[in-house]
Order: C-alpha cells, then sequence, then structure tokens
C-alpha cells in the first residue's frame, strides 16, 4: 500500500496520532476522534494505515548489505536493568579505529526503522549501536502498541542508566577511537538530550530529533556540540524550546537548531505518512557532516 501524503491529512489527525502515541489518549479515544473527521476519500482505515508504521518500507540499507557486518552485543547495566542488549553494526571496510554514535529509539523499543538508521550510519563509516529498552521485558515485541505499552510500564530511571551504560560500552568499545556521538528519535530525542546533560563526560556530539530536554537541574551541565532537530508542527516539543535554548546561550554551548517547514513529529520516519522525504535527507545530511565534523576530524 502506497503512503498518503502528508498534505493530504488532515492536521488534526497527525495531533490526535502524536497523542496517542505519547500515552495521552487511548487507542479507542484516537479511533473515535479519527471517525469524526469528514475527509473526502479518507476513511479510518485509511487514516489509521497511513499514521500507523508499515516497516516494509523502513530499510534503506539491506542488513544483507555487503559493506556492513551487524551483530546483537549484551552489555552490563549495574545501575539500570542489570543487562543490556543493542544491535551493534560495523563498516567491513573500516578504518583502524572509528567514530562511534549511540541510536536511540521511540517510545516503544528497538524497531526495524531505527535498526536500519544504525545500518545507514555504518554504510557512513561509523560505529553504530542501538540499545533496546525493552530488552528486560523480551525485547522489542514485533508491533508498536505493545512495545509502547512495555516502554511505558518501565522504571525511567533504570532506562536512563540502561542508556548511560550502553554510552560507556560503545565509547569503550575496541573499534572506538574514543568519541561518541548520539542520535535519537522522540524518546530518543529526550536521552540524547539526557545523556548530553548528564555525562558530558562521555557525549562529544549529540542530535536530538524532535525530543524533549533533560530536566532543568541537568541542561547547565551540557557541554559538548549539539544539533537539534525539530518539525514545525510539533508544539509539544518546540514549547520546550526558548527555556532549553537560553541555557545553552548562556553556558556559551555549541548549539545549531533546525526548525522543518511543514514538517510533523515524526518526519524522519519513513514508515509513516509523517515522512517528509526532502526533509528527511536535509536533516539527516546536516546529522553526518555534524558528526563528521566533531567526532572524525581533529
Amino acid at each position: 500500500m502506497s503512503q498518503l501524503k502528508p498534505t493530504t491529512i488532515p492536521q488534526q489527525a497527525f495531533d490526535w496520532y502524536d497523542e496517542y502515541a505519547h500515552g495521552d489518549i487511548d487507542r479507542r479515544t484516537f479511533l473515535s476522534r479519527l471517525g469524526s473527521l469528514s475527509v473526502a476519500g479518507l476513511t479510518i482505515g485509511t487514516l489509521t494505515s497511513a499514521l500507523t508504521p508499515d516497516y516494509a518500507l523502513a530499510e534503506q540499507v539491506s542488513f544483507n548489505d555487503e559493506e556492513i557486518k551487524a551483530s546483537y552485543q549484551e552489555f552490563d547495566s549495574p545501575n539500570g536493568y542489570g543487562k543490556g542488549r543493542g544491535y551493534l553494526v560495523v563498516p567491513k571496510q573500516k578504518a583502524s579505529k572509528l567514530a562511534a554514535v549511540l541510536v536511540v529509539h521511540e517510545n516503544r523499543g528497538l524497531n526495524p526503522y531505527v535498526e536500519d538508521v544504525a545500518r545507514r550510519l555504518a554504510k557512513a563509516g561509523f560505529l553504530a549501536f542501538a540499545p533496546d529498552a525493552l530488552f528486560p521485558l523480551g525485547g522489542y515485541p514485533g508491533n508498536d502498541d505493545e512495545g509502547r505499552a512495555l516502554q511505558g510500564s518501565m522504571d525511567r530511571a533504570k532506562i536512563e542508566q540502561d542508556f548511560i551504560a550502553a554510552a560507556s560500552f560503545l565509547k569503550q568499545h575496541e573499534l572506538s577511537n574514543g568519541k561518541l556521538g548520539v542520535v535519537g528519535f522522540c524518546f530518543g530525542g529526550y536521552i540524547s538530550n539526557y545523556l548530553a546533560a548528564a555525562t558530558p563526560e562521555l557525549i562529544n556530539a549529540a542530535v536530538p530529533f524532535y525530543g524533549t530536554p533533560a530536566s532543568s537541574e541537568l541542561v547547565k551541565q551540557v557541554k559538548a556540540p549539539i544539533l537539534i532537530q525539530f518539525a514545525e508542527h510539533d508544539k509539544r516539543v518546540n514549547d520546550s524550546w526558548p527555556d532549553y535554548e537560553a541555557v545553552l546561550k548562556s553556558n556559551n554551548v555549541d548549539y545549531q537548531a533546525h526548525v522543518y517547514p511543514g514538517t510533523q513529529h515524526g518526519f524522519h520516519n519513513d514508515s509513516t505518512s509523517r515522512y517528509d522525504p526532502q526533509a528527511a535527507e536535509l536533516a539527516w545530511s546536516r546529522t553526518l557532516a555534524f558528526f563528521n565534523k566533531h567526532l572524525t576530524m581533529g
């Protein structure tokens, strides 16, 4: 089934999906609201299919690609859930040491889209590692609704500690050049901001996609360069930016912020109709250039 273009879907539908995806309303309420829309040719089924992921659309780099090698690796997390696991992707024609990038999923576990992002980074020459916050509960269950419920049942503080442990594992990896970046989406955007603030000794560059900042107590600790990617139509996240920017400015942090016109929260995710190909490509090219500048040069 081909994706609907974002411009053919009412903004209300995107807003309601965002509320549903972040646990503010349940599925029944979400579907009820969609049913209230009177738009020619767009049934509840059509809208639901367009807004929810189809991960068959999200493979830009095959797991069989001859230029990369992927495996699942466990790491210790004594302050979190004890053990973590993630998807490690290495360029086959690797340099002696590689710049490393931690990839952080949304609020539903390590889904195929985020694994593909890790493969894209490896194709670009980075050592990429994408942890699965759901590993203590058996891992990403294969669908987003169940994954979202599982992640919502977990202790947020322990999840944060698992990602700190994952960052430490990756920075110290035998293939790492000792410089570590982090990129994340939605919840992963928050974790990217959180790691830059909570562990400035680990993070050398951060790229949060539509993620809220760390707590006000932690934000002042950010030291690493940070590239912040915003969707235009994302009020929940964008409302947090003015205060965050003020702190970054006052502490002379090297930051850039981009707002992509006409885009929705999740515009980089190519598995749904929120995907904006042009904005996603521009944001990704900026991400790679940013990591190359801060992790591979000097």
